[in-house]
């Protein structure tokens, strides 16, 4: 697991899950400070959440259809409930991933 996030983020229950992360949970949303090795490919797949996420270091190509677009350092990618997609990593990245419960949380409605 990187040691790059600051001591209270390692101090966080770790994500168990196929990537390395730690986990800020609650029953609306979960934030994910999360680790990707270089050379991590993770495989076509959907969530029940609504997802947002910012690239704090390295980079991520995700795909969403038949579309793939590259997200680096300070960009933010957004996925809809159920929406299908695959991730790819060729440098070792860090993400802060917010997962939100029922998709649209964020605006205050479940």
């Amino acid at each position: 697991m990187d040691l790059e996030f600051p001591e209270l983020v390692r101090s966080l229950p770790v994500y168990d899950g196929p990537f390395d992360a730690f986990k800020l949970e609650s029953e609306q949303f979960n934030v994910l400070f999360a680790s990707y090795p270089a050379g991590t490919a993770i495989a076509n797949h959907q969530h029940g959440t609504e997802n947002l996420g910012v690239v704090t270091r390295g980079g991520l190509y995700l795909t969403t259809g038949e579309q793939t677009r590259y997200f680096g350092p300070g960009d933010w990618y957004h996925l809809e409930p159920q929406e299908r997609h695959a991730a790819m990593f060729e440098k070792d990245t860090q993400i802060i991933e917010f997962w939100f419960a029922g998709g649209k949380a964020y605006s205050g409605q479940a």
